[in-house]
């Protein structure tokens, strides 16, 4: 009390002199508080992208120049690695969030460093170029943000590309100790080359808990299907050399080998492999005889002769890519870049990018106890096979090998395709080249993404004189709910149709459209009387599909409007012995056709059949009176370069009672014909446009010991 009466009392006497002797100095002080209160208002908004140049910028980042961080001896280290991980269990995609532009954010920590109790660094080399050109694609992509906060996936700074040179115990000390390490979720760790003598481990030694790991050596017994992602070993020459571009075609060589420090054994397998075929392998070794100053690595020899590597990979249409102590290799990134198939002996290793690249199209894989009959397979691969790989192969390597920036956004672009699933890149989109896109693939129907169910479709039964299977056929059609139209398509110019009474009565318009020639490709056109986007189109022996199979079927196609979608699955495989194409009907576990008795497809190809069909396919057809389903196959997959989508697991649809004289497919001769048409056919496409696939569309309670009452496809037949 004592001490506020005495400040109240001076109060008075010292405000008057406050005001007349510092107002100077207040008012500017009151200037320097408000113009720092705007520097920082205009700091807090102004846009961040300059600031996040500078400090990612490829001269700011040097170890030397980094903040230093000493470990302790007693930090924590993260577990050896979780084997059970995937995505839903181990990554948080709810840091994530919802985008409009579909893309992950990816924060790269600042450069720091790391070394331990007594100042010896956790690695011998630092920070490679490699990683260096790594992380400044990152920080200049879309996909990098500076905001911590926003981030949905997170990199280090601390370049684990090479395990050689890293301490062991130390780096995963230095891992634990990021802001944001959180047991390693949602963390992305680069390496190439993993594991040490004796073993060689083929996934990355350092303890790193739950995250992700893009690894240059994986095998299916390190590899975590679906979470981590397998990438090649970047080769350096991809910078150094720039190869002149050579067309596909025959080469030099037919076999080459240019690895060195080769395994014994296989080294013995492949002189024996020379020994057989003379000057049609080449096997190339370390050089030992060069002059000083040149490059050991960028010389091959063989008995003397010197060879410029990687330009020799040019010279030969197949060039071997071994394992060595490590599965992952470099040569595979260089024989992609010479256009040179690359021929993979290394069992259980997976392939860089197998999650999305299709590396039947680019490579041929053999087992190791294969390697004696390597020539052999590829001698059996047809030239214009051999053309398509060595395209490919090149294609590639410029998109996904040829530069660490390259590797380092294919890496991302597949975790943002498993976190955005519906924007995700599709197979063409990988795996087809710009030119193939553009002249191909190209969906060509510019349709919503899923048709209306209003519409239904258009049932199109050709017929000949069949009248009781014909009845049978349309009585089954008009029960399922989706019908809108029946169109009969009458084939016989001899024979006129039965009298209106005695049809079946349908609750659905029925029209008869007589043909004036007897042509299978009568099926195909355009007609008016089709006012629907999808058609059906049914062989009048197909008695044995129910409505609920033939509802699910359309369905399937309102999901996928530009397939064929059908019930009867058949085969093209090449025949080796006879060196061509061959028609398989046999129940086997791939399919690349539906027959057309039975599927579902888009009108927009019966325009396409009757007025765009390359060659002389369409008249070919008529005059044979076979293939028109095969031609309609072709046509389709062509366009789209789509598998078709086989519904349903019935294989026997036809009426037991229909015999070969009623039909043309039981005909002995029919087959044979078909293996013909497939061979015709590729020749006028100029290309093998069949897609391959090992699935079909089941309804999802199809096996399920659900009741029936709530399935909504009770009825779906096993044969």
């Amino acid at each position: 009390m004592c001490t506020s009466a005495k400040h109240g009392s001076r109060g008075p006497a010292l405000i008057p002199r406050m005001k007349t002797k510092h107002r100077v100095y207040y008012i500017a002080l009151f200037s320097v508080v408000l113009l720092g209160l705007v520097a920082t208002g205009v700091f807090q908004f102004w846009p961040h992208s300059i600031e996040s140049t500078a400090d990612w910028g490829v001269e700011r980042r040097s170890v030397r120049d980094a903040p230093l961080t000493r470990l302790p001896a007693s930090g924590s280290i993260p577990e050896r690695g979780d084997l059970s991980c995937r995505m839903h269990t181990c990554f948080d995609v709810y840091r994530c969030g919802y985008n409009p532009k579909n893309r992950i954010k990816v924060y790269v920590y600042p450069l720091q460093r790391y070394v331990d109790e007594v100042g010896m660094p956790i690695s011998s080399t630092g920070l490679s170029r490699e990683y260096n050109d790594l992380l400044s694609a990152v920080s200049e992509s879309d996909f990098y943000t500076d905001d911590i906060t926003h981030a949905c996936l997170f990199i280090p700074s601390i370049d684990l590309l090479n395990q050689n040179s890293l301490r062991i115990r130390e780096t995963a000390q230095a891992l634990a100790m990021l802001p944001r390490w959180e047991r390693g979720a949602n963390h992305l760790l680069f390496n190439m080359l993993p594991g040490g003598p004796p073993d060689y481990n083929t996934a990355l030694d350092v303890p790193r808990d739950r995250a992700l790991l893009a690894g240059g050596g994986f095998s299916t017994w390190t590899y975590r299907q679906g979470y981590d992602v397998s990438i090649p070993v970047y080769s350096p020459l991809s910078a150094e050399v720039d190869l002149p571009e050579i067309p596909p075609g025959p080469r030099r060589y037919f076999i080459l080998s240019s690895q060195t420090a080769v395994h014994q054994e296989y080294r013995a397998e492949l002189e024996r492999l020379k020994a057989e075929n003379g000057e049609a392998v080449l096997l190339l070794d370390k050089c030992s005889n060069l002059s000083q100053g040149v490059a050991s690595s960028r010389k091959r020899c063989h008995r003397g002769q010197v060879f410029d590597y990687p330009q020799v990979l040019q010279e030969s249409s197949f060039c071997v890519v071994l394992r060595g102590a490590r599965l992952g290799q470099a040569a595979l990134s260089d024989a992609l870049q010479a256009g040179c198939v690359p021929v993979i002996v290394a069992d259980s290793y997976v392939l860089p990018f197998s999650e999305v690249l299709d590396w039947k199209r680019a490579s041929v894989v053999i087992p190791e106890d294969k390697l004696p009959e390597m020539f052999t397979i590829l001698k059996s691969i047809p030239h214009r096979q051999v053309e398509e790989m060595q395209r490919q192969a090149h294609w590639f390597w410029d998109a996904y090998f040829r530069s660490m920036k390259a590797i380092g956004m294919t890496t991302l672009q597949i975790i943002n395709d498993r976190i955005y699933p519906y924007a995700a890149l599709t197979y063409e989109q990988w795996n087809n080249p710009p030119a193939v896109k553009w002249s191909s693939v190209n969906n060509p129907l510019f349709l919503p993404l899923i048709p209306p169910r209003s519409q239904g479709f258009t049932a199109v039964v050709l017929t000949y004189d069949r009248i009781e299977s014909l009845f049978r056929v349309i009585t089954e059609i008009s029960k399922v709910p989706s019908l809108a139209k029946l169109l009969v398509v009458w084939n016989n110019q001899n024979k006129g149709p039965p009298e209106e009474t005695v049809w079946p009565k349908v609750a659905v318009p029925l029209k008869v459209v007589r043909t004036k020639e007897n042509k299978l490709s009568n099926r195909f056109f355009p007609y008016d009387e089709i006012e629907t986007e999808a058609v059906l189109a049914i062989d009048d022996d197909i008695i044995m599909l129910t409505s609920d199979e033939l509802q699910f079927g359309y369905e399937v196609w309102r999901e996928f409007p530009d397939r064929l979608v059908g019930y009867p699955g058949r085969l093209h495989l090449w025949d080796h012995e006879m060196g061509k194409w061959k028609y398989e009907s046999e129940w086997t576990n791939e399919v690349s056709m539906v027959l057309t008795g039975a599927a579902f497809y888009h009108k927009y190809f019966n325009y396409l059949y009757t007025y765009k069909m390359p060659g002389d396919i369409k008249n070919w057809v008529d005059a044979h009176m076979n293939c028109e389903d095969i031609a309609m196959n072709f046509l389709v997959a062509n366009v789209t370069g789509k598998a078709p989508i086989k519904v349903t697991p019935r294989k026997k649809f036809k009426c037991p009672e229909c015999t070969a004289i009623d039909g043309l497919s039981l005909d002995q001769t029919h087959m044979v014909e078909r293996s013909e048409c497939i061979n015709k056919f590729a020749s006028v496409f100029g290309t093998m446009p069949l897609k391959v696939v090992e699935h079909r569309a089941d309804p999802v309670l199809y096996k399920d010991d659900f009741p029936e009452k709530l399935k909504s496809f009770p009825n779906i037949g096993s044969l």
